[in-house]
């Protein structure tokens, strides 16, 4: 396959649960929101998911619609009654569910407690959609409908991106330039220090954010901003500095390599970076996904000129 299918794990994490809920094998709570009458995902069978992962105090861990592309997974055989697999096997084609797992039971049938999350829940919602059975198809057959399907919907995403930065970028009242490699910025702050060239360094302070949903923050360099985003985006044994990069020399992603050589010292910016100019139709193990354009909050905080070499005698 052209793409992998990405299994859903265990420590994936869904939205607050309501009241009613039933109880489930091995004691997970649940509650189906839809019910479309189509047959229930079997163990084998390929699955296009949304899913938001949440604890039960209503903190966000997780959404695919942050950066509004699904999850891909093959189903698999229950670990044990009640695992996030046996949820999945109670839905079809069109449903959706919520889902509370209690954290105490996962850790003790082995799995690796949640760092960072202080809470007796997490509370996956699931909505289910597509799905291609696999039946008594050959592998070869199944396959290439799996191929099939993922192609046309990635080529859905990448059509839809140009909308969603027009879209971010009005909703967010900004006025953006636009660079001729489709890199739009708005400088916030405009600096009055020397400008970057290509072989000089520079040092910034950055917070990088999805421009779908919520807006999540993925990776900062500002200690205090990780913190608030909690146990996806903080790390302890992390240190929180600004950085110092090499420009133009392919160290970053294009976006900031051309993005750099915009901003004086002491500029404080916004770049929002088409996929094409980020990680491109091959996101970035797992954690951003193909053809995801991303937004970045910049401040330059030092430019230092590429050391001129000795002349040779």
């Amino acid at each position: 396959m052209k793409k992998s299918i990405i299994i859903l794990g265990l420590a994936m994490l869904g939205l607050t649960a309501c009241s009613q809920f039933q109880e489930g094998e091995g004691g997970m709570q649940y509650k189906i929101i839809t019910d479309n009458g189509q047959p229930k995902i079997q163990e084998g069978d390929f699955v296009s998911i949304g899913a938001v992962i949440k604890t039960d105090g209503d903190s966000l861990l997780m959404s695919t619609y942050e950066t509004g592309q699904p999850t891909y997974m093959t189903a698999q055989a229950p670990m044990y009654p009640g695992d996030i697999t046996s949820a999945l096997l109670k839905l079809g084609s069109g449903d959706s569910a919520i889902f509370k797992f209690n954290i105490d039971s996962m850790v003790a049938r082995g799995l690796p407690k949640p760092e960072g999350i202080n809470a007796k829940f997490l509370v996956y919602t699931f909505k289910i959609n597509h799905v291609i059975p696999k039946g008594e198809l050959t592998d070869s057959v199944f396959q290439a409908q799996v191929e099939k399907y993922i192609v046309a919907e990635e080529e859905k995403i990448k059509n839809a991106e140009a909308g969603i930065i027009d879209n971010y970028i009005k909703k967010e009242n900004l006025t953006a330039k636009t660079t001729a490699s489709g890199l739009r910025y708005v400088i916030e702050k405009e600096g009055t220090g020397p400008l970057a060239k290509v072989g000089d360094s520079i040092t910034v302070n950055y917070t990088g954010h999805f421009i779908t949903g919520a807006k999540k923050v993925f990776d900062t360099s500002i200690e205090e901003v990780a913190k608030k985003e909690g146990g996806n985006v903080y790390n302890p044994q992390r240190p929180y500095e600004p950085i110092t990069i090499p420009v133009g020399l392919g160290a970053v992603i294009p976006g900031w390599d051309e993005g750099m050589q915009l901003l004086p010292e002491g500029s404080k910016a916004k770049l929002i970076v088409p996929s094409k100019l980020a990680y491109g139709e091959q996101g970035a193990m797992g954690a951003i996904a193909p053809y995801t354009p991303l937004a970045f909050e910049i401040e330059v905080v030092k430019v230092t000129p590429q050391k001129a070499e000795a002349p040779t005698n």
